[in-house]
Order: structure tokens, then C-alpha cells, then sequence
């Protein structure tokens, strides 16, 4: 049976090899930034406070999830150090990049005089959304997979065609974990979307928090599906731990934060009514 693979690089310019890992990624960017931006508008901030946010944050959150990467297979890299900076092919970890994004928006809020939980709520929904992308960037590569199965496992999930012959991976069929962890996200998206639509629902931050509870609930179990996940010390998923720390910590400050502050709720109607 000759399988439909999907070669990791899209085309070819000026000798230059363009991974569609790449291209899915940078796609991801720009509709985050759109979507946070329309967003921004509808409570009161503006467009530009996004646009100057990405600015830093998209070149620091690369660098966070390669050094993320890096730290965790050090012994790797130390030995082929010329590899550090190749991340055309994969080599990116989310969380890296979400702690130095988080980072750049805390410093850059305060700077603007603007609030750092209002401006992670905008950008909550969009985030996941183009994590929910990112991951086709892992199947471009075929990385990001879990255990051995069969083929009529995978066509039992009545899968596409060329999702099925692309989890042929190292001589056998493996479980398509980046496309549960995509679904996961995109329907975490609609969720989030859904809750900050209805008015004096959720208080300030919790959106932000309420994303940090889905996307690490859903992440804990779908990494402890995978085969390639980063280690800590061959006795725990580093992503399966962080995951179970951001859960509990989010929860407990969504409960704080109520029982604590008098918050403001999160009001969509401070802005441009016109705006998407």
C-alpha cells in the first residue's frame, strides 16, 4: 500500500528549504495578533498596545520555548552545539514560549500602565486557538506522537486519509496526540469565546485563568499519551508536571482572587461597538 507522506518542507527559495512547520507557526502569529487586536479594541484598549506587544513577545517567546527545549535535552545539544539555533525542523516547546510570552506581557502592561489581567484575557482565546495550529506544524514534522497502534485503530477513528498514513512513523502507526491536543485547543477556543460573551460573568483575569485550566488539564493527559516527551530525569514528563502545577495553582487563584478582591467584571462594552 503506498502511503500519501507529507514532506516536512514546503518549497524551496533561493536554495533556502521553507518547513511548512515554519509557515504553520508564523500563520498561528498572525491570527493571534489579529483576533487579540479586534479584541482589545471591543474593552477599551487599542489596537497598537497588541501590535507593539508582539513586537517583543514573538521574538522572546521563540527564544523561551528553544531554550525550553534545549535545557531538557542538553546532553544533545551540548554534543551537537551547531543545532541550537536549527529550529526550521520542530525543537519549539510551548510552555518555554508561554512563560517568556507571559513575562514580556507583565513588563510590557506595566510599562503601558495598562492591566496585565485585562490584556492576558484578550489574548486568552487567541492564544489557544493558535496553539490549536501550531500543532499541524508537529504533524508537518511527525513529532509530537504517541504510542504504537494499528492501523484499524487509527481507521476506527475515521480519520482523513492523510492523517492516518502520516502517523506511520519509525515502521509503525502511532496515536495522533498533536491532533488531540489540536482539537482540545480549538475547543478550548470556543469555550473561552462563549464565556466572555455573556456579560457580568467572569471577573477580570479569570478568563486568562479560566485558559490556564483548560489547556493544562487537557495537556496532562495528552502528554502522558506521547512517546517523545521531554523527560525530567527518565522519571517524569516535564509538561505532564508543569501541567498538574499550573491546574492547581490557576484554581487556587481563581478562588483567591474571588474571595479576596472586589473585581471588576469583564466588560466588552468600553470600546469600539463596531469592532469584530
Amino acid at each position: 500500500m503506498k502511503l500519501l507522506y507529507i514532506d516536512p518542507t514546503a518549497f524551496t527559495l533561493f536554495g533556502l528549504d521553507i518547513q511548512w512547520y515554519a509557515i504553520i507557526i508564523v500563520s498561528g502569529i498572525v491570527l493571534v495578533s489579529w483576533l487579540a487586536s479586534k479584541e482589545a479594541v471591543k474593552v477599551g484598549l487599542r489596537e497598537d498596545d497588541v501590535v507593539d506587544l508582539m513586537l517583543w513577545a514573538l521574538p522572546i517567546s521563540i527564544l523561551g520555548a528553544r531554550l525550553y527545549y534545549v535545557l531538557f535535552e542538553l546532553d544533545y545539544y551540548l554534543a551537537h552545539p551547531s543545532e541550537i539555533l536549527a529550529i526550521r525542523n520542530g525543537g519549539l516547546a510551548i510552555y518555554g514560549g508561554l512563560i517568556a510570552g507571559g513575562l514580556v506581557v507583565f513588563f510590557f502592561t506595566r510599562h503601558r500602565f495598562i492591566s496585565t489581567w485585562k490584556f492576558l484575557d484578550v489574548a486568552a482565546p487567541s492564544v489557544i486557538l493558535a496553539q490549536g495550529i501550531g500543532r499541524w506544524g508537529n504533524f508537518m514534522n511527525h513529532e509530537a506522537f504517541g504510542g504504537v497502534v494499528s492501523r484499524n485503530f487509527l481507521e476506527g477513528l475515521h480519520l482523513p486519509q492523510f492523517i492516518i498514513d502520516n502517523m506511520y512513523i519509525d515502521g509503525q502507526y502511532r496515536q495522533p496526540t498533536f491532533l488531540y491536543e489540536s482539537v482540545w485547543n480549538v475547543l478550548g477556543f470556543v469555550v473561552l469565546v462563549a464565556l466572555r460573551r455573556k456579560p457580568n460573568f467572569l471577573k477580570e483575569g479569570e478568563l486568562a485563568l479560566m485558559y490556564v485550566l483548560w489547556y493544562s488539564f487537557g495537556r496532562f493527559f495528552i502528554e502522558g499519551m506521547r512517546t517523545d516527551s521531554l523527560m525530567l530525569g527518565n522519571v517524569i514528563r516535564v509538561s505532564q508536571l508543569l501541567s498538574a502545577v499550573l491546574f492547581v495553582g490557576a484554581l487556587a487563584l481563581l478562588i483567591f482572587r474571588r474571595k479576596k478582591y472586589d473585581l471588576p467584571f469583564y466588560d466588552r462594552t468600553k470600546g469600539d461597538k463596531k469592532a469584530i
